[in-house]
């Protein structure tokens, strides 16, 4: 991929984040200007941290929930070429702890957000006749492993990808979600405050033996994000170790066999 996104402008969201952070670097390593997209004030350490490395990082402090803001952000952002809605929350781990407020705060941080990026980016990319968007979705869109909230707006990500796959595809732009499992990212140090032994027990779900690696999506995104993935579009790629492929401590209890 070297230099393959050189003179490139790639909005990423969720900038500040473990992901986020890896796909500031890798972009801004293969010469595009990173337009950082995060609701927290430390995205703007971006601008300082990459800077030195020579890459260019044009910081916005948004909440994406708000599409005004959002609409104002890309405005100053110039041709995007790459749309990368990689920001997402979970706060609410069952139903009866979700009141509706809390649903709709993690449908609009989770899918409505993501939607208002892709809102505001898709006109340009139709004049140019050209654009690529990334989304980044979750296992949890395609089963039921609690935070329902969280998990419905990753569901509903899977079917606005495949809506503007489908709608904007005669423009030449592709819309493709990537689905990770589990990934070691700060997200799970309060679970581990409860149980310290909290992903080592997860890992027997997969059958890698392991969870994921916040650089392991990365790369998979920067697939989709390149012309190395030119043919690709409408696609939902879980990033998981291996979870979705079946239930595998379910079919060691059946066949009673350690595999």
């Amino acid at each position: 991929m070297a230099g393959q996104f050189a003179g490139k402008t790639i909005a990423i969201t969720g900038a500040a984040g473990g992901i986020g952070q890896w796909l500031c670097r890798f972009f801004g390593d293969e010469g595009a200007t990173i337009a950082a997209i995060d609701r927290v004030e430390k995205v703007n350490d971006l601008v300082d941290r990459l800077g030195k490395d020579g890459i260019t990082v044009k910081p916005a402090v948004v909440e994406i929930t708000d599409a005004s803001a959002v609409q104002a952000a890309f405005a100053g952002f110039g041709d995007v070429h790459v749309l990368i809605n990689n920001a997402g929350v979970s706060r609410y781990k069952t139903l009866q702890q979700t009141a509706p407020a809390d649903w709709q705060a993690d449908v609009d941080a989770n899918l409505n957000g993501a939607y208002s990026c892709a809102h505001a980016v898709l006109p340009q990319m139709v004049e140019r006749r050209s654009g690529n968007i990334v989304n980044v979705g979750s296992v949890n869109g395609l089963s039921a492993l609690g935070d329902p909230a969280y998990s419905a707006g990753k569901a509903g990500m899977i079917a606005m990808t495949k809506a503007i796959a489908q709608e904007y595809g005669r423009y030449g732009i592709r819309s493709n979600i990537v689905l990770p499992g589990t990934v070691r990212t700060p997200i799970w140090d309060e679970r581990k405050a409860k149980d310290p032994n909290v992903l080592k027990t997860l890992e027997r779900w997969y059958p890698l033996g392991r969870i994921v690696e916040p650089e392991e999506v990365a790369r998979v995104i920067a697939f989709l994000a390149s012309d190395m993935a030119s043919a690709v579009t409408g696609a939902a790629i879980p990033v998981d170790c291996g979870l979705t492929s079946g239930n595998i401590v379910m079919a060691r209890e059946l066949t009673l066999e350690d595999f």
